[in-house]
């Protein structure tokens, strides 16, 4: 008897564990890539709750725990924040004191004045710690503009407000490209260097790249993130485990194109020449990129231009950019400043400068206010020139310019996991579970949102980062945009495969996305790729964001689908960056080079032949349309060839967008990066190269790959076109 009690009380825990989960959007099981479903184990499930901060080790205190989830609601006078979408009316509890009355209006952006109407709710009241608490429901109307409002209550002399996002019902820039259709450039900038550059691709060689593809009929050129890294060396290599999301990396400066540079003194003028000059050697060299190299001189560099009196015309214009920016800014510059000088391990990060608003930090302000301003200065500086790139993109003919890219998150003890700790998850990190590419999971070292405290700041923080990627941007491409509807979450100490998916709330970050994309003119990329549930790409599609479609992923249960159905509002290519160049592919690189770094978990020969048979499935159908000769080894012999007629076979999909990866028009064949890797690979750090070395933006116009492959997306998205 005392047994069967007690495995009784071990299964009621378990079962109240599962409803604690659900009750705070953490995922009881998951179906993996396989499409088999499985059950997360009970001490992932405590592991993630813990980092949500609600205990969960006892069926007392988990019975406790669902009773506070239960009251959450009715303990709030207005909801953290209302997020609806124009013209849709949106209802709204109200709790308070029973038998209270209580007046509800909204105040608009522009400072107008709007009631809102009571509904009738016939909710019980509710005992909340010791006070009998009623809901009342109120209608915000309909009507109401685009834009951020705030939502306000009177209830008995008590004032209450909320912010109120009103979103686009439909992201209005998506529909304007209807009927249209756009190829463009993907390019990772810190590869794409020319004679001018510093060892590393910067603002100004996207600006020519622009201007070189624009010219040949591009819609748009992609580029990496180009959030922040460190404010000094050794600096982080992956674009996609940045500092910050909000700022941008002043290694992509050119420093010579700041215009103060024209009026240092002799002496600093030949110092920055013998910087520049020291790191041109390095543009001719196919060898890795050498980040810290470069970014030490240009900081060397910056430092004396910085010390160059601005005239009062740029002098306003860094007053007020920084204005503009305000606190964010501020908090940025101040942790470049004291990261400069406190170590990763300095007990400091821990006690005194836990947050921007320690009485250390605050005294740090002050002695720190040189530092301080030439970092702000340096984002001034990353501003006027990514403006200067999506000018030069616009200036020759191109529809969207300059398409960034939001990577996931942000790197552990970087500026925003400072900054924003309030809103961000602790003692977890977020990834991806098994699948075919990576076998053993995925750990991005990240701290993921938190779900409940994002919404209680209002998304303010989510909205800045948006604000400032989109400042000068003809697109945004959101990176395993599945995030924004739930996240893998990993307990600290456990493996990738030992996590689970937290749900948010998507109708509220993928409504701000549109919002400020529509305010910047600008159409948003979902990379919807990997292991998503079916409903979320029709809901992607209802919001008007466009997907991602890469050509070896294009795959229904009998083998790859013809271009014809591929979608109409996507972004379609042939690889993607996590994959070698199509001519490495095709010579199964990307199996080898899993295999050299033991990243498989069956035999290199089964691995070899499912990609053989893969890439003969799809060149099957290449075939098919005349587009490589007939035959098994139709096209393999002329490699060059094979990825054009890969390019043409994408170019017959009806999607709006089509990528040309600048690796393929060079004929590179080196992976950029290998997932589930750091130090086993070189990742991010290849030169952009072709059988013959080096290819720099100078020569690029002129490449006869580049000149081919470009001419053979044209004719085939406008047959008949002429060169």
């Amino acid at each position: 008897m005392a047994d069967g009690t007690h495995h009784d009380n071990i299964d009621l825990e378990a079962a109240l564990l599962r409803e604690l989960a659900a009750a705070h959007g953490v995922g009881t099981t998951f179906r993996g890539w396989d499409g088999v479903e499985r059950s997360v184990p009970d001490s992932t499930l405590r592991g993630v709750l813990a980092a949500l901060g609600v205990p969960s080790h006892g069926a007392g205190v988990i019975q406790r725990a669902l009773h506070e989830s239960r009251l959450a609601p009715w303990r709030r006078v207005l909801p953290a924040v209302v997020v609806t979408r124009e013209g849709q009316e949106a209802l709204v509890n109200v709790h308070v004191p029973h038998g209270s009355d209580v007046s509800v209006w909204i105040v608009a952006e522009d400072g107008g004045r709007q009631e809102a109407v009571q509904r009738e709710n016939w909710d019980e009241p509710v005992d909340v710690d010791g006070v009998l608490t009623g809901r009342a429901t109120f209608a915000v109307p309909d009507d109401l503009p685009l834009g951020w409002h705030t939502l306000l209550a009177d209830a008995a002399g008590t004032l209450a407000e909320c912010a109120l996002v009103v979103t686009p019902r439909r992201l209005r820039t998506t529909e304007a490209l209807a009927g249209r259709r756009n190829w463009g450039l993907a390019a990772q900038l810190y590869s794409v260097r020319s004679s001018r550059s510093w060892g590393i691709g910067d603002f100004a060689d996207l600006a020519d790249l622009a201007a070189i593809s624009g010219e040949d009929g591009a819609g748009f050129v992609l580029v990496n993130p180009l959030h922040a890294a460190e404010p000094r060396p050794p600096v982080e290599d992956s674009p996609y485990l940045p500092t910050t999301r909000r700022f941008f990396n002043p290694l992509y400066l050119r420093v010579e194109e700041i215009p103060e540079c024209a009026y240092l003194d002799p002496a600093d003028r030949a110092e920055v020449q013998r910087l520049a000059e020291q790191q041109h050697s390095a543009n001719l060299s196919a060898e890795l990129l050498d980040r810290n190299a470069s970014y030490a001189a240009k900081l060397a560099a910056l430092e004396l231009v910085f010390r160059v009196r601005r005239g009062p015309a740029r002098a306003r214009g860094f007053e007020d950019f920084c204005a503009e920016q305000g606190q964010g800014l501020a908090d940025f510059a101040l942790w470049c400043a004291l990261a400069e000088k406190l170590p990763p391990e300095s007990t400091e990060w821990a006690e005194e400068a836990t947050a921007p608003d320690t009485p250390y930090c605050t005294e740090q302000r002050a002695l720190l206010a040189d530092r301080i301003a030439f970092h702000r200065w340096m984002q001034w500086c990353c501003d006027r020139q990514l403006e200067a790139a999506q000018r030069s993109a616009t200036q020759s003919g191109m529809e969207i310019g300059v398409i960034h890219d939001l990577a996931v998150g942000v790197k552990q003890g970087g500026a925003d996991a400072w900054s924003l700790a309030g809103v961000l998850a602790r003692n977890v990190t977020v990834g991806a579970p098994p699948d075919m590419f990576n076998q053993q999971g995925q750990d991005w070292t990240q701290p993921p949102w938190h779900p409940v405290r994002l919404a209680e700041s209002g998304y303010a923080a989510y909205r800045d980062m948006l604000r400032t990627v989109l400042r000068h941007a003809g697109g945004i491409r959101v990176d395993h945009i599945l995030g924004l509807f739930r996240l893998w979450w990993i307990p600290a100490g456990a493996g990738p495969e030992q996590g689970t998916y937290v749900y948010y709330d998507h109708e509220a970050l993928i409504g701000i996305l549109a919002l400020e994309a529509q305010r910047a003119g600008a159409i948003v990329i979902g990379e919807d790729l990997g292991v998503f549930e079916p409903w979320v790409r029709d809901y992607l599609a209802e919001r008007g964001i466009f997907g991602t479609s890469i050509l070896w992923f294009e795959h229904d249960a009998d083998g790859p689908i013809p271009p014809e159905k591929y979608r109409q509002r996507c972004l379609t290519s042939v690889n993607t960056h996590d994959l070698p160049p199509t001519a490495g592919y095709l010579a199964g690189e990307h199996v080898a080079l899993r295999e050299s770094l033991g990243l498989l978990q069956r035999p290199v020969d089964e691995e070899r032949a499912e990609a053989a048979a893969e890439q003969e499935a799809v060149l099957a159908l290449v075939r098919e349309r005349g587009l490589l000769p007939a035959g098994p080894d139709g096209g393999r012999q002329d490699v060059q060839a094979t990825v054009e007629a890969l390019y043409a076979f994408t170019a017959l999909a009806p999607s709006s967008l089509l990528g040309v990866a600048l690796v393929d028009a060079v004929g590179e064949t080196r992976t950029q990066n290998q997932p589930g890797t750091s130090a086993q690979y070189p990742n991010w750090r290849i030169p952009l190269a072709g059988p013959n070395g080096p290819v720099l933006l100078d020569g690029l116009p002129d490449d006869p790959r580049f000149r081919s492959l470009i001419r053979t997306v044209r004719t085939s998205l406008q047959p008949g076109m002429k060169e």
